[in-house]
């Protein structure tokens, strides 16, 4: 986060909760309990499926059978026993009430959930760590006989603690081979006095001179600092020494591994490899985990694969902003209550106050939004210039808010406002003006004059406030009187929450025609209200109602609404936007948002079909909320294209779903496997699953192989995934062209759990490759473009995407063709992802995807040229999940 107070993000198990409103809706980040049954509002639906057969459902990833789960945690091998404990939530489906939930397998494709192992309590919430096999019984905690597991945790103190709002490491012990756990009555026994101190990976190390020590591997987040301490008991510990920062510093460091692999299968050449998960400001956006190879020698870890900051591209300068002015750039404060708007009138030195600190730009100032705060709005626009290269390269940061439209202002749209925008006077209720209601919303209802943001006026439906106590937990329905509908459209306000069909949550605003729902919406799980609505022209001249259902609970389980209007335009959203656009003859033809980072890094915009052209280039801060500001500096004309920093570290996966990947303890033979929480904090309480949220990616092995840039991780998916395959089901190793378009290949390829194995040449295409999860209107493409030399994911139009505006993704790795001209691929497809693995495991790509129901078609494709398939086999997986 950016303000120095107390992070948002309280581990690489929590969520941020920067931007919930600052007018009372921080109980919409509180947990969900589980879905409830319909309860017979007309129109609802719901679909809960049988276990294990739900839409989406992984059939080979772990996923609990109920409620959240996020990072994996005290992975340990033990007595034949794979043990995976996680980040889990007893209580409801989004992040909260964080314990240690539990599954045991043999094989590590065959899971079986167990009771939950280590509980939140009134003092602390069970964070982030790991679990050691103590065979010597250091700690005192077992017996020589019966030695103990440990897990070293961390303890975030709640307010009922003495500790309140530190975070420290703790122990808990097992004597029963990890079925239950007993936290230990000396915790914490790491206290820094941080609120950022956390994550601990433990393993044993041997010196080289005969005997050991315990080596802890933790992180002060918000510093990007992996911090090494010692111990000859667990309970006691020393320091060793610091890591970074280094690389990837965007967001938090959490979740950090040290662990040694021999480069090559070569035990004379062993590195060590130090894992960095990074949230957000991962090279996909959001989480990622980054690594690095280097040494160890037991006290200091030594990379030998950080990148340096590198040159400023070369071209000619349009803007710098370091002589201690704008330049004749015009700055547009919007009017308000604070000093001087979130430009000031001349560059910033760098951090400005309550910032966390900025970096990445370059010279002696930059444009930082952030002054006085996310809160104030403003804007500012170049002096006139003629594009004269083929790219415009510039460093940005701050904000990731994408624009969405030309509307900046709230205005209404012109037509016909519906029921008085809410405005009764006070000790009036909406009963006096037609409208009926159920449950806590009864007729006695009065509008709210608190909670969200963008409002019109003073009044506004608010389920959250019902006139009781305040709460998401409340529910009900309100019901306006008829009106006719006379216009084309109907606009209106909107915030709050939303609910996926199959929770059985129903949380919209309903437009009934002769008592039909015939159009719903709901909020975004925000507290600003913006514009949304519905094409009404067919009903033209029948009589309609307004329903408000608000049938949720739990966190954003509640519903804004304001200034209903009917018009004959379609609704327009304000754009939130913290943006660096081009504007060419007044119109926005090139926009870059943020990272949600505080570090700038090279954005480029390919503007040779402007050349010769009048162009401006302008900077909006229309956004207040959480990372609420831009960041952006050293606008350069250039032949060549910038390429961004984050792309040149090296990532444990360049998709947007593994994160929080540590490896297992105490493997045989050695082994080193990791597991990743497969989803992304940027959305991960909003996909579209129920009753369940979230599953682990597939177990991969991983190994170091020289490159020429040094040694580098391969990954491949364990043996034993591979032995759920039966036989192919569709199989081909002939050569044949793939024609520009799109092919569908035989029913026998079609299916929604199977392994696919594709060698192709590109050819002259310059995007050719498979797509997935298929049906009419769409399916998931992974290809390979030769513009960029980039395989590639791309789930725009994969199913259901638009729970979250931050899903809909095209993520790319840098892969080098075989040999003979060629790239191979293996695909792993798991009903609701695709895991691909590619360049010998080298480079991987996970993502989650949500396709229709029934959606498997699978399809050969090319654009621009012909492609040529050289072989492809599908392999049919078996279901190894909830049998």
């Amino acid at each position: 986060m950016h303000r120095k107070r107390k992070a948002g993000i309280q581990s690489c198990s929590a969520i941020t909760l920067v931007g919930l409103t600052l007018a009372g809706l921080l109980a919409a980040a509180g947990p969900a309990t589980a879905a409830q049954s319909d309860v017979g509002i007309p129109g609802s639906s719901t679909s809960q499926g049988v276990l294990g057969q739900e839409q989406y459902r992984p059939a080979i990833h772990f996923s609990p059978a109920k409620n959240w789960m996020n990072d994996p945690n005290g992975m340990v091998y033990y007595k034949g026993i794979y043990h995976l404990y996680y980040q889990h939530n007893p209580s409801g489906n989004t992040w909260g009430n964080m314990s240690w939930g539990h599954a045991t397998s043999t094989d590590l494709v065959h899971w079986q959930e167990q009771p939950l192992a280590i509980s939140t309590d009134d003092q602390e919430d069970v964070f982030s760590g790991s679990v050691v096999v103590d065979k010597d019984n250091s700690s005192g905690l077992g017996t020589a006989e019966n030695p103990p597991l440990i897990a070293i945790y961390t303890s975030a103190y709640k307010d009922a603690s003495p500790h309140r709002g530190l975070q420290a490491q703790s122990l808990a012990y097992s004597i029963d081979d990890g079925k239950t756990w007993t936290k230990y009555s000396g915790n914490p026994v790491l206290n820094r006095n941080s609120a950022n101190f956390r994550d601990p990976k433990v393993f044993w190390y041997s010196s080289p001179a005969g005997g050991g020590y315990w080596v802890m591997a933790a992180v002060e987040a918000t510093d990007h600092k992996v911090l090494l301490y010692k111990s000859a008991n667990l309970k006691d510990w020393t320091p060793l020494s610091e890591f970074g920062p280094a690389n990837a510093t965007g967001g938090l460091w959490e979740c950090p591994d040290l662990f040694p692999l021999a480069v090559d299968g070569d035990p004379n050449n062993v590195k060590w490899v130090m894992v960095v998960n990074v949230n957000p400001g991962g090279v996909a956006g959001g989480s990622a985990g980054q690594y690095f190879v280097g040494r160890f020698d037991g006290t200091t870890f030594t990379s030998e694969s950080t990148k340096p900051e590198g040159a400023v591209p070369a071209g000619t300068p349009i803007a710098g902003f370091n002589d201690g002015t704008y330049n004749g750039w015009t700055v547009n404060n919007e009017p308000g209550n604070w000093k001087n708007g979130p430009l000031g009138d001349a560059p910033a030195a760098g951090s400005l106050p309550g910032q966390n600190t900025v970096s990445g730009f370059t010279g002696a100032g930059l444009v930082n939004s952030f002054n006085d705060g996310d809160w104030p709005l403003g804007s500012m626009s170049s002096p006139g210039f003629t594009v004269d290269s083929d790219y415009i390269n510039f460093l940005v940061g701050g904000g990731q808010h994408p624009r969405v439209s030309d509307k900046l202002d709230n205005t209404p749209p012109p037509g016909d406002l519906l029921f008085n925008g809410f405005e009764v006077p006070d000790g009036s209720t909406l009963a006096d003006y037609g409208w009926t209601g159920t449950g806590d919303l009864l007729p006695s209802y009065q509008p709210a004059s608190a909670g969200g943001d963008y409002y019109i006026g003073t009044k506004r439906i608010n389920t959250y406030e019902t006139g009781g106590a305040p709460s998401d937990d409340r529910q009900g329905t309100l019901t306006s009187p008829e009106f006719t509908i006379s216009r084309n459209f109907i606009s209106m306000l909107v915030g709050g929450g939303h609910r996926s069909p199959d929770t059985g949550q129903v949380l919209e605003a309903q437009l009934l025609v002769d008592g039909n729902v015939v159009r719903t919406l709901a909020g975004d799980d925000a507290g600003q209200l913006n514009w949304k609505g519905w094409d009404v022209s067919e009903f033209a001249g029948r009589q309609a109602q307004l329903r408000i259902v608000d049938q949720a609970t739990g966190g954003w389980g509640h519903l804004t609404l304001d200034h209903v209007m009917l018009t004959d335009q379609a609704a327009v959203p304000r754009s939130d936007e913290t943006t660096v656009n081009l504007v060419v003859d007044g119109q926005v033809v090139r926009s870059t948002t943020g990272a949600n980072s505080e570090v700038l890094d090279w954005a480029n915009w390919n503007v040779s079909e402007f050349k010769g052209r009048q162009a401006q280039i302008r900077i909006v801060d229309n956004n207040r909320f959480g990372w609420g500001h831009i960041l952006a500096d050293e606008f350069i004309a250039s032949s060549e294209p910038a390429k961004p920093r984050i792309n040149s570290y090296d990532w444990l996966d360049y998709g947007r779903d593994y994160y929080a990947s540590v490896s297992f303890g105490n493997m045989p033979q050695d082994k080193r496997v990791m597991l990743g929480w497969m989803n992304n904090w940027d959305y991960a309480n909003t996909i579209p699953t129920s009753p369940w949220r979230s599953a682990m990616s597939l177990p991969r092995e991983v190994s170091l192989t020289q490159t020429p840039a040094g040694p580098r991780l391969t990954q491949q998916a364990v043996k034993q995934v591979d032995k759920l395959g039966t036989k192919a089901s569709y199989s081909t190793k002939k050569a044949q062209s793939i024609a520009p378009g799109t092919h569908p290949l035989p029913a026998s390829a079609s299916g929604n759990v199977q392994r696919i194995d594709v060698t192709f040449a590109p050819g002259t295409a310059a995007k050719s490759g498979i797509t997935v999860l298929g049906d009419a209107t769409h399916s998931t493409v992974i290809g390979y473009d030769a513009s960029t030399r980039e395989v590639y994911v791309d789930r725009s139009n994969s199913g259901n995407t638009g729970f979250n505006p931050l899903f809909t993704s095209v993520d790319s790795a840098p892969v080098t063709l075989n040999a003979d001209g060629t790239v191979t691929l293996r695909i792993y497809v798991d009903r609701s992802s695709v895991e691909v693995f590619t360049q010998g495991g080298q480079r991987t790509i996970t993502d989650q995807v949500f396709p229709a129901e029934g959606a498997g078609q699978v399809a050969l494709f090319a654009d621009g040229g012909t492609a040529s398939l050289k072989s492809l086999t599908v392999t049919p997986l078996e279901q190894s999940m909830f049998r």
